[in-house]
């Protein structure tokens, strides 16, 4: 009726008035970001699948831009001013200002969310990997260092060990005392469960599996002789991007006590990475093992402050259309290939001394 030729489009002020016929049928917060895309709209026309697409929980890269072009005000009061919210509604908007710059991606966040699929890969990882496997396999919740069963068993990664190539990932279910693995458990739901749940599971797996594989692979080039336990690559990725992500949309990020949180974060990261970097050089209880590396922390930091920031950044975006995200992908790959053949002729070319396997 409105697009008699099928062009896929219609005027602005057809759009307008049939918003203004059927906008009480909306949801509110649809509504403004419908108002928003006209009122942004300069080409004088709106694309018929950029509504569909709003009215189905799904952005296209075209309505995004619309939206960023414009001058993006809003019809109504910010959502944080919005009162009568239940418990789960004020939640899902407290995880929004936490993790998203821009009002009109809370908004459109806190209008689409749906809790399904809950963030299960953050809790899942912390609950089974550490504590289920740590407490039923090995009857016990955390291995110190001086622990008889501390080298001897099939998940951390030993240099001696190297070529089996599960152990570059499976390390993270071991840790080197209570402290360390209370620090990272703590860390790890505090910060990767909101970012998955604004995220999702595909990209938040990816920044916390990139640290852990880049922790260890740092750690057999630039470490070569300590083995590496703990979650912290992975964490430390996720941890890293997000506070990154704060630093670079300062103004924007509306949080509550974020310079107190980034504080709070930072000397949390920091009072585990100087723990590690001392058990690293303090006497080993198995000599000639020395204690487990530090440069896993440093491997993570990296992926989060590359990858890690270009995902949380592109918020429902593709990342397949961003350069900068193909470029850093790119050096993350040609890392991970030069650690493969570092491990495969490094350690021979250079005759080290390697502790004997457990």
């Amino acid at each position: 009726q409105f697009d008699p030729d099928n062009t896929g489009y219609i005027s602005t002020e057809k759009f307008r008035s049939l918003l203004q016929r059927h906008g009480s049928e909306l949801d509110p917060h649809k509504l403004e970001v419908l108002l928003a895309l006209a009122d942004s709209n300069s080409e004088g026309r709106i694309c018929y699948q950029d509504f569909v697409n709003l009215m189905s929980n799904k952005r296209s890269n075209s309505f995004r831009q619309a939206i960023l072009q414009g001058n993006r005000r809003l019809c109504s009061k910010a959502l944080l001013e919005e009162t009568g919210l239940s418990l789960s509604q004020r939640l899902i908007r407290h995880v929004a200002y936490e993790t998203l710059p821009r009002e009109i991606d809370r908004k459109w966040y806190y209008d689409s969310y749906t809790c399904c699929p809950p963030p299960w890969f953050m809790i899942t990882i912390t609950i089974v990997a550490f504590f289920l496997y740590n407490g039923v396999v090995l009857d016990r919740f955390v291995l110190q260092v001086s622990h008889p069963l501390y080298l001897k068993n099939a998940l951390l990664y030993h240099p001696q060990l190297r070529a089996q190539a599960w152990r570059y990932l499976t390390y993270i279910f071991m840790h080197a005392g209570i402290e360390h693995l209370g620090l990272n458990v703590v860390l790890q739901l505090l910060v990767g469960v909101p970012l998955e749940m604004v995220h999702g599971a595909a990209r938040i797996s990816f920044v916390y599996v990139a640290g852990v594989v880049a922790g260890s692979l740092a750690v057999s080039v630039a470490d070569m002789r300590a083995p590496v336990v703990g979650s912290s690559g992975g964490v430390y990725a996720l941890v890293s991007a997000h506070l990154a992500n704060i630093v670079m949309n300062w103004s924007g990020m509306k949080c509550q006590f974020k310079l107190l949180r980034m504080a709070v974060a930072l000397i949390c990261m920091s009072f585990e990475f100087g723990r590690a970097v001392w058990l690293r050089f303090h006497p080993s209880a198995y000599p000639p093992c020395p204690h487990p590396s530090f440069m896993a922390h440093l491997g993570g930091v990296m992926v989060g402050i590359t990858l890690g920031v270009i995902i949380l950044r592109n918020y429902e975006q593709r990342l397949q259309d961003q350069t900068l995200w193909w470029i850093f992908l790119s050096i993350y790959i040609i890392f991970v290939l030069f650690a493969i053949f570092w491990n495969i002729f490094a350690y021979s070319l250079l005759d080290l001394k390697l502790p004997p396997p457990p």
